[in-house]
């Protein structure tokens, strides 16, 4: 197996790996979305935002960690820092917007490392808003995959 066949052998599986993991993520924001934003939750909504935090984190992670660091080394490039990449991507039409893709970093880096909770209300609301953006960019990607496919 030549070296690019096993790195879209490895595009392909990030791809469907994120989509999984999309789907899981839109079935948690329907649910939290129902919940709504409160000044305080119940164990039960508490568990199901920080479901939703956490998945939105692993999605996020899956699409910038994996399909775009893989679809960079297919197509021969190297952006250094994680605002190249967004800015790379945008300019490809992998994403609609760099931005969104940024901010999204921003919050699953917020999420990794948010420990109080009196700040957790905040977060949730952040996480709603963002799952959102998120879930734009990849439907985005969906209906730019098949056409990546034939570029690469």
């Amino acid at each position: 197996m030549s070296k690019n066949t096993k790195y879209l052998a490895l595009f392909k599986e990030n791809t469907d790996l994120l989509l999984l993991s999309k789907e899981t993520l839109s079935l948690s924001f329907i649910k939290c979305k129902k919940i709504g934003l409160k000044a305080e939750y119940t164990f039960e909504e508490s568990e199901s935002f920080d479901s939703l935090s956490s998945k939105f984190a692993r999605t996020a992670d899956i699409f910038t960690q994996k399909v775009l660091k893989t679809f960079f080394i297919i197509v021969g490039e190297n952006p250094e820092t994680f605002i190249d990449k967004a800015n790379y991507a945008e300019k490809l039409h992998l994403i609609p917007s760099a931005e969104m893709l940024k901010n999204i970093r921003f919050l699953r880096n917020d999420i990794a490392h948010e420990y109080i909770p009196q700040n957790l209300i905040q977060l949730y609301e952040d996480v709603l808003s963002y799952t959102y953006e998120l879930l734009l960019i990849l439907e985005h990607f969906e209906i730019e995959y098949p056409k990546l496919i034939t570029r690469i």
